[in-house]
């Protein structure tokens, strides 16, 4: 079986639709797993929730998603994300809602758990020390953890006896051997990578080879910020697509 794995779309169609037609041209896609964050930030939620909805998918949910049905204060956001948050929730149909409110904060899927931030804290904690990845490891039901919400691609080897664990680079476009020892997995973001390469991210998992690969393809930029332009989101969100940050 051979999973699309996403993270962070933000209701940015044109890099979504960019990666599945990447990851089709690898071959045949079972299933989509989505990290969260399927909304926020860009300017085709909507679309971008009946897309991934044509594919047999599961997803949990991220802190975008929850603010942009009122689950969650956006005090807490800063003022563009807040903007950007509010402007979401006026263009999602009652059955978009609906969908966003059934999303879980975890799930179980083979040997990975699937979490938002971490699985200590789904919706508001970021996986990104070592600190972190150690006291998540309590809360795995599984070997291995897959996360999104930083942005960034990264693959975290856990040494659990010995309490260490080692951040290290997702190699682009060479398959990952999956060991025996735990993982935590973050494919990158679809709609606004964040690791200073504009271009989209998302990972294949092969469970017949037991292997992880990471891909990165370019998207229409443009297209996506006139698009951000022409509602008026906030130029900031706008103007980092370009640098991917």
């Amino acid at each position: 079986m051979r999973s699309l794995i996403l993270a962070d779309i933000h209701a940015n169609l044109e890099a979504f639709q960019a990666v599945l037609a990447d990851a089709n041209s690898r071959g045949p896609i079972d299933q989509i797993w989505c990290l969260g964050d399927i909304v926020g930030y860009g300017p085709n939620p909507g679309e971008v929730i009946d897309l991934l909805g044509e594919f047999d998918h599961i997803s949990v949910a991220g802190n975008h998603d929850w603010a942009a049905i009122g689950k969650i204060d956006t005090q807490d956001f800063n003022p563009y994300a807040r903007s950007a948050a509010h402007w979401t929730r006026l263009q999602l149909s009652q059955d978009h809602i609906d969908y966003l409110e059934s999303l879980p904060l975890t799930l179980v899927q083979d040997i990975f758990t699937l979490a938002h931030g971490t699985p200590r804290d789904p919706i508001w904690e970021y996986l990104v020390s070592e600190a972190t990845a150690l006291a998540s490891l309590e809360h795995l039901q599984t070997p291995h953890c897959l996360v999104g919400h930083s942005h960034i691609p990264f693959i975290c080897r856990v040494d659990a006896p010995a309490m260490r664990c080692e951040f290290m680079e997702f190699p682009t476009g060479t398959p990952v051997d999956i060991p025996a020892t735990s993982l935590f997995i973050n494919p990158g973001g679809v709609g606004q990578p964040r690791d200073r390469d504009p271009s989209s991210n998302y990972a294949i998992y092969d469970s017949d080879q037991s292997t992880i690969s990471h891909y990165r393809v370019p998207y229409d930029i443009p297209t996506t910020q006139e698009k951000m332009r022409r509602v008026n989101l906030p130029e900031p969100l706008i103007t980092r697509l370009d640098r991917g940050v």
